[in-house]
């Protein structure tokens, strides 16, 4: 089985995710990274997948970098690269035989050549609804595991129960 790798178009979540939107129009670009970042985080340890999440350095012009963040490999392509041309670069060059690459994109002209590569996309929208139904299986989960010891309040202690046990259990001979 292949190892999977998301690729993700970091600006193109912002501008497509609800509250990510919201975020970018109040002028808190930053913050609304920062979200998306948790979040993705949160998915890929859960989902075991790694991810790369690229943002066009255009944007925040002198910040090209790359460093890991919450588990995630974080990139700010060059001043001159978009972060479509760095994600169809990088993409044909991890895909293959021993990696499937999927991109999360909802650019149309950058899925034809994603495709064209032999990866696979998700929509930005597809992404949103997968994580969506990821959170709610974590949540789920932390709920059983906090009710898996869980024992209702009860007004007995635990030798009055075994009194009463005892007691039901003398009455149930007796009927007999």
């Amino acid at each position: 089985m292949k190892n999977p790798l998301l690729i993700v178009d970091g600006y193109n979540m912002i501008g497509a995710w609800p509250e990510l939107v919201l975020l970018k129009n109040q002028d808190r670009l930053e913050d609304a990274r920062e979200a998306l970042l948790n979040r993705l985080s949160n998915y890929s340890k859960y989902e075991g997948l790694k991810i790369i999440v690229v943002f066009d350095a255009q944007l925040v012009p002198g910040v090209t970098q790359s460093y890991t963040k919450y588990q995630l490999d974080v990139i700010f392509t060059e001043e001159g690269e978009t972060a479509d041309s760095y994600i169809e670069r990088v993409a044909g060059e991890l895909n293959n035989r021993l990696t499937q690459v999927t991109v999360a994109t909802s650019d149309l002209a950058e899925q034809w050549v994603i495709f064209s590569q032999g990866a696979l996309r998700t929509s930005a929208r597809e992404l949103y609804k997968s994580i969506e139904k990821t959170e709610k299986e974590i949540h789920q989960h932390q709920t059983d595991l906090s009710f898996k010891d869980f024992r209702r309040n009860s007004p007995w202690t635990a030798e009055q129960l075994a009194e009463l046990n005892k007691k039901l259990h003398d009455l149930s001979e007796g009927q007999s």
